[in-house]
């Protein structure tokens, strides 16, 4: 071929190669459209571990699809009040938030079991039954049905039972408490006499130190040491039986998740898979050390007596069969979980139980 064949069909190739570009880029272009997002968090910014979880999400999608796909999270109160989160979903004032599903109980009981219920699953539990168990679509079913698309975006693993202003011994010491509790436990220890108060996180230290309430709860002493309830309330109570693994979600606008491209729900999936286990791995570092500062500042710990626990398991147990009976919804996604829990404890005292028995000895013998 001579030079000027060479150049004349080299010319030919490239106007058909930029053909090809042409057409291949509205195609990419509908694959990673630009899209953004705000989410409502239920809590402040200065719990940077439970509020960062959907951060850290945000930020994995945003990376992913080169800035493509833009989430904005905001805290409790700068579009909504921290416990409106789901309704700023399902009325479109926001497409997702970041909350605890068991703050909506009240709306049906069902939510509950999202976060966890009393004496319900640990953490690694919970995650095994979101994703193997067939949690994450039963859940989802549920949520469906609220126009409501959720995925598992953080655990706080399991939390401490709270700060209360007097010692707590018995069943009788419960009567007439009036004690900020989330969700659905509130409604079980009603039966033990405990008066539940409803309160969004940043707003706990202010009734806790005017006498509002009598006790409260939260999460754990990471989190607890920045809302500086050991100041006000210095019977720090453990273990919150109400709260053995709580799950966090990202909770979408079904209309709105479903209308995103493939790649986005993948990568939008993967991200708060990530940040359910970096959420996890926070508190399991920062807990021991914020435990111990807590106890140098004053705060007693104290365990929970046998005949507290026994008594809130029965009145949990009660109140399961009674939502059951009424509820086919709660029903199915309780008797799931409760033979996947069966299996779970099976399994735990022949795992971590027995090793972490022994490991806990070691410590106590000086010997770690």
């Amino acid at each position: 071929m001579d030079r000027r064949s060479f150049i004349k069909n080299a010319g030919t190739m490239g106007v058909g190669a930029a053909a090809t570009v042409a057409l291949a880029a509205p195609a990419i272009a509908q694959t990673t459209p630009k899209i953004s997002w705000r989410c409502t968090s239920s809590f402040p910014k200065s719990l940077d571990t439970i509020f960062g979880a959907a951060q850290t999400m945000a930020n994995y999608v945003k990376a992913a699809t080169d800035g493509n796909f833009d989430i904005q999270v905001f805290a409790g109160g700068e579009i909504v009040p921290a416990l409106k989160a789901v309704d700023a979903v399902t009325d479109g004032t926001v497409e997702m938030c970041h909350t605890a599903s068991y703050y909506f109980w009240g709306k049906d009981p069902t939510y509950a079991i999202g976060t966890g219920i009393p004496f319900g699953l640990n953490a690694r539990q919970n995650n095994a039954w979101f994703y193997y168990g067939g949690g994450n679509d039963l859940m989802n079913e549920f949520y469906g049905t609220q126009g409501l698309h959720a995925l598992p975006c953080g655990n706080t693993g399991v939390q401490m039972g709270g700060w209360f202003r007097k010692d707590i011994n018995t069943v009788a010491d419960l009567q007439g408490l009036k004690m900020r509790i989330g969700g659905f436990a509130g409604n079980i220890l009603t039966k033990l006499g405990v008066v539940p108060q409803t309160i969004a996180g940043g707003d706990i230290y202010p009734a806790l130190e005017k006498g509002t309430i009598d006790a409260t709860e939260w999460v754990g002493p990471y989190d607890d040491e920045k809302l500086g309830f050991f100041k006000v309330a210095k019977n720090y109570y453990y273990p919150g039986f109400w709260e053995g693994g709580s799950a966090l979600h990202a909770m979408f606008s079904k209309a709105k998740f479903e209308e995103l491209p493939a790649s986005y729900k993948a990568i939008l999936t993967s991200a708060c898979a990530a940040a359910n286990g970096d959420m996890l791995a926070s508190y399991d570092h920062k807990n021991p050390a914020a435990l111990k500062r807590l106890a140098a500042a004053g705060a007693q710990l104290k365990p929970f007596s046998p005949e507290i626990l026994d008594a809130c398991y029965a009145a949990a147990i009660a109140t399961y069969a009674e939502i059951t009976a009424a509820n086919p919804g709660f029903k199915k996604i309780y008797d799931n979980q409760l033979e996947f829990k069966k299996d779970a404890y099976l399994w735990a005292q022949f795992s971590e139980y027995t090793y972490d028995t022994f490991m806990m000895t070691q410590q106590r013998n000086g010997k770690l």
